[in-house]
């Protein structure tokens, strides 16, 4: 019996169309199943919405670190994005270069192989690997290697200050090299950007001034910030 494996079905337009005979959904699969703030570390069932991983890293000022973007508005799906579609497709925003992609976050997965076999991979610390590393491979494997379950994933706290330093109307040659020159200082980029004077209006509001711009965010403590953005 063939499978469509989904979890809020947000991201079905990336890849491949799927020819399945059922769908499996990880919908009712939700809930945190520990969190411990201290140790930055945090469990929770594979249909559990992002927004209540969110939420709940949002009371102790921690976040996912790698971004998870929401592809709902360019895919034009609906749904609710889930922690294991997040990390069933490993997708990552713009701090992924500095904070790594989200298989460099995830920990330990349980899952139901093609055999109805409970398979665990991983735990709760980095160093707890041996032999094949089951956890990095899922992640990014869309489903097509398992049904999982239960993820174990770390979190980090957030910045205590971010501000972002716009560079106006840049052709795009010269955007690229500014963001190249800038990722390669000192001052610690964490996301790069440029929009074209075409494409801005779709995706931000009136603060950005007239022309393309060309976005570099600093994030830390707020003297360093401003050191930063002043070199």
């Amino acid at each position: 019996l063939t499978l469509e494996i989904i979890g809020g079905g947000t991201k079905r337009g990336l890849g491949h169309i799927v020819e399945a005979q059922e769908t499996l959904s990880s919908s009712e699969l939700t809930g945190i199943v520990s969190y411990n703030p201290a140790e930055m570390v945090i469990s929770a069932r594979s249909g559990t919405p992002l927004s209540t991983i969110s939420a709940a890293l949002e009371e102790n000022r921690q976040m996912l670190a790698f971004e998870p973007p929401d592809y709902r508005g360019v895919l034009g799906a609906t749904g609710e994005p889930t922690v294991g579609g997040l990390f069933a497709t490993n997708l990552s925003g713009p701090r992924r270069f500095q904070a790594g992609a989200a298989r460099d976050h995830l920990l330990g997965v349980r899952f139901v192989n093609g055999h109805g076999e409970v398979v665990k991979s991983g735990g709760r610390v980095m160093k707890n690997v041996t032999g094949l590393d089951l956890v990095k491979l899922m992640a990014g494997s869309f489903g097509t290697l398992g049904f999982m379950t239960e993820l174990t994933f770390k979190v980090l706290p957030k910045p205590e200050t971010s501000a972002t330093v716009i560079l106006s109307g840049l052709d795009d040659e010269d955007a690229s090299w500014a963001m190249a020159h800038a990722l390669s200082t000192s001052v610690e980029v964490s996301g790069a950007a440029y929009l074209p004077d075409s494409c801005k209006w779709r995706f931000l509001d009136n603060r950005l001034p007239d022309g393309a711009a060309t976005a570099l965010r600093l994030e830390g403590l707020a003297f360093s910030v401003a050191e930063r953005v002043e070199r």
